[in-house]
């Protein structure tokens, strides 16, 4: 994104890596972080993508000293609930919402299609990067972050825990897997990086399956 005038955004929280690099290079393009936000399963305990508990999401929000808002949701209301999110953030004069998609023009259409039925507009700045080149500049900026999710006719439980590094990616492009994860092959999360003012500590806490993904549960010290 280029330099621009400060404008206040909101950023689309997921708590791993696309999201976070997103935040970045907002940020670096003179924007004012007004708000995380991030949608819950429907009895508020976990966030609905990566499966990362309310207590850390809100320890992540802490670091970056930017306020979390969130939305309990099943699939079905998903959008309703999320553009309920966008009105208020619209009545606090947020105009811009910062997204961490990369190349899928299904994600894309719907965040600007949401967005503007609020009358926000909606920024990509991760968006047509080079996959690879996504991991490697979140690795050289030097953000920190854990496999959480695997999607297990694609990857096994022994990645879960494991930290993003240039060998890594080197050993998922071995696979035949996406380095950046976006079929859902993996999910993140960051606990830390130059926008973080102090690390998250994370206790893991075992493994759960459902329904053909493996979750690495782990919780804030």
């Amino acid at each position: 994104m280029k330099k621009e005038k400060e404008f206040p955004f909101f950023a689309s929280w997921s708590g791993g890596k696309d999201s976070c690099l997103a935040l970045y290079y907002a940020l670096e393009a003179g924007g004012k972080a007004e708000k995380l936000l991030t949608m819950l399963v429907d009895d508020g305990q976990k966030s609905r993508s990566h499966g990362l508990s309310i207590d850390l999401l809100e320890k992540q929000a802490e670091s970056l000293s930017i306020p979390i808002i969130t939305a309990n949701t099943t699939w079905n209301n998903y959008e309703d609930n999320f553009k309920k999110l966008l009105g208020k953030l619209k009545q606090e004069n947020i105009n811009t919402g910062i997204f961490g998609d990369i190349d899928l023009e299904e994600h894309r259409d719907w965040v600007e299609r949401v967005c503007s039925e609020k009358n926000l507009k909606a920024k990509l700045p991760l968006w047509k990067m080079e996959r690879r080149k996504v991991m490697e500049k979140f690795i050289k900026l030097g953000f920190k972050a854990k496999i959480v999710v695997v999607k297990e006719n694609k990857l096994s439980e022994q990645f879960l825990g494991k930290e993003l590094t240039f060998d890594l990616i080197d050993e998922l492009e071995k696979r035949n897997v996406d380095v950046c994860g976006e079929n859902g092959e993996f999910h993140t999360v960051v606990l830390d990086g130059p926008i973080f003012n102090t690390k998250v500590e994370v206790i893991e806490k075992g493994i759960a399956k459902n329904k053909g993904y493996c979750f690495q549960n782990i919780e804030v010290k």
